[in-house]
């Protein structure tokens, strides 16, 4: 058996000129930091490997590392990724022109990982249809010098209904990381706070007589791991890095080198949950959760939603009575946000990336809660592209257009918006400069004609108002008590919306800091 065990140097130079590479994580992590900084301390000494497409299903960074490393000018000729939210590097050079960018939605590029491994041409999926997606309308180009470049994604038709044809993407080097090898390349991810789509992507690679290179905190003998934990055999992989600064280098997240319960080696102490301030986030928050009923099963999206809907359903004291889900694979406890999106402590289960996305592109949740940058008058939501800035739209397409009940969290304004709760009233300190609800929106993210023709419940939660989505398009269904409706809603609109006949007042305990009453809520259902 020949030796796998290579220098972080030594798996850079394994990357040619002109090659497709894809890595596999989501925020920090995953991220095969040594690998990645060497590729980049490679090609700024050398200018090589440089044309690289690079591939990768969610968003890979925290602001300051991850797949920020190829960024360097020249490296990336064309990216097909997701998400840069957390990537400002990424989302510079897409506004600039100076990269060719595609996004094609988290769970789309993960099953094609899966279809690309069977030997499949591609993967038909409805996901995206009627989206920035649908090469009709962007063919999820983001940028000037993409638009004049041929599509990637097709529009087909199957037994007389429309599908999307993403086209299979050769690999020819995937870049992993896990916890442990032996020296034969047998593969655990025993510390990893997810579970991620490895065995996909390296099985895709392999397809298409790719490389396999994976970073790894330890080295053990042949043969000594567990079989049962093995995430990728041996033979798949061809080059072994073990990272020397774990602490710097391999952390299990943006924030933390190392907790065990947050890959489920151990389950910390219940304690009494730290109370989220009452503020324009919480408010928001708390009203969205009054859609939740008992048994219900949600996911949550990054913003608004992981940050406080956790928070308040552990505060309100009905954990047990709703399960919360997350796009990484995770289910219950108590989740962390920001940068570290996508892991929790105390978990009830963790699946892989690409079985979470199965779910929710098939069954679909009970409801699923996301952040929302723009509205217009059918409906339509923007959440992945806010001027030049392009986010790109992560699995929140996936999720949406597959969940029983969508319910976005959006501030009615922004840009400066100030607000006061006091005495079970909202108050508008301060009106944001930036209208959300506007004549015309700058990316289709979300559907809203589609979502009408198939019955789907959508609504819009604001700190002041509340839109359902109806037949005939969005009705202000309820205002926020201490609200003027034409000074602080209608007039903060580009478009005129339906009016509820029944117009109804949001629950002042909303605006209160004591508990909402969300318990006694879901035991009178």
């Amino acid at each position: 058996m020949r030796n796998k065990v290579i220098s972080a140097q030594q798996a850079a130079e394994l990357v040619n000129n002109g090659s497709t590479l894809c890595t596999i994580g989501m925020t920090l992590i995953g991220a095969a930091e040594s690998i990645l900084k060497a590729l980049e301390k490679r090609f700024l000494a050398t200018g090589a490997p440089h044309g690289l497409t690079y591939i990768h299903s969610a968003g890979q960074s925290n602001r300051e590392r991850g797949n920020q490393h190829f960024t360097p000018p020249g490296m990336v000729k064309r990216i097909i990724g997701s998400h840069w939210g957390l990537a400002p590097k990424w989302m510079e050079k897409i506004a600039a022109n100076e990269v060719e960018a595609f996004c094609l939605p988290q769970g789309q590029i993960v099953h094609l990982y899966t279809a690309m491994a069977a030997g499949q041409a591609g993967y038909l999926s409805k996901v995206g249809l009627g989206t920035f997606i649908d090469p009709r309308l962007e063919g999820g180009k983001m940028n000037t010098l993409t638009r004049s470049l041929p599509d990637l994604v097709e529009v087909v038709s199957l037994r007389e209904e429309e599908y999307l044809f993403y086209p299979a993407l050769p690999l020819d080097t995937v870049i992993i990381r896990g916890t442990t090898a032996d020296t034969a390349g047998n593969l655990t991810c025993e510390e990893e706070a997810m579970k991620l789509e490895i065995l996909q992507a390296v099985l895709a690679a392999k397809r298409f007589g790719g490389k396999v290179i994976v970073q790894v905190k330890n080295l053990a003998e042949k043969g000594s791991l567990h079989p049962k934990q093995i995430v990728v055999p041996g033979n798949f992989i061809d080059a072994i890095v073990v990272c020397e600064d774990p602490e710097q280098d391999h952390r299990q997240t943006s924030s933390w080198f190392y907790d065990p319960a947050y890959c489920g080696n151990l389950v910390t102490p219940a304690s009494a949950v730290e109370t989220l301030p009452l503020n324009i986030r919480k408010v928001i928050g708390r009203r969205a959760c009054q859609f939740l009923s008992p048994d219900c099963v949600i996911n949550l999206g990054t913003g608004i939603p992981n940050d406080v809907i956790g928070t308040i359903i552990h505060e309100e004291g009905v954990s047990e009575a709703v399960t919360i889900t997350v796009e990484s694979g995770i289910y219950g406890g108590v989740q962390a946000g920001g940068v570290d999106f996508g892991i929790g402590k105390n978990l009830t289960a963790m699946i892989n990336h690409q079985e979470q996305m199965l779910y929710y592109n098939g069954a679909g949740v009970d409801i699923t809660y996301m952040g929302a940058g723009e509205m217009d008058a059918n409906g339509h939501i923007n959440a992945t592209r806010m001027g030049d800035r392009c986010t790109g739209a992560g699995g929140f397409i996936d999720i949406t257009q597959n969940a029983h009940h969508v319910v976005f969290c959006s501030t009615f304004t922004a840009k400066g918006l100030e607000v006061a709760c006091q005495q079970g009233q909202l108050t508008i300190l301060q009106e944001g400069s930036v209208k959300k609800l506007v004549r015309s929106i700058n990316q289709i993210s979300y559907n809203g004609e589609i979502a009408r023709q198939k019955k789907q419940k959508m609504h819009l939660v604001t700190e002041r108002a509340v839109f359902e989505l109806t037949a005939q398009g969005p009705m202000l269904i309820e205002i926020a008590p201490g609200i003027d409706l034409e000074r602080d809603i209608l007039q903060q609109m580009e478009f005129m919306p339906l009016i509820s006949p029944s117009l109804k007042q949001m629950d002042a305990a909303l605006f209160c800091d004591a508990p909402f009453g969300l318990k006694e809520m879901l035991a009178r259902q």
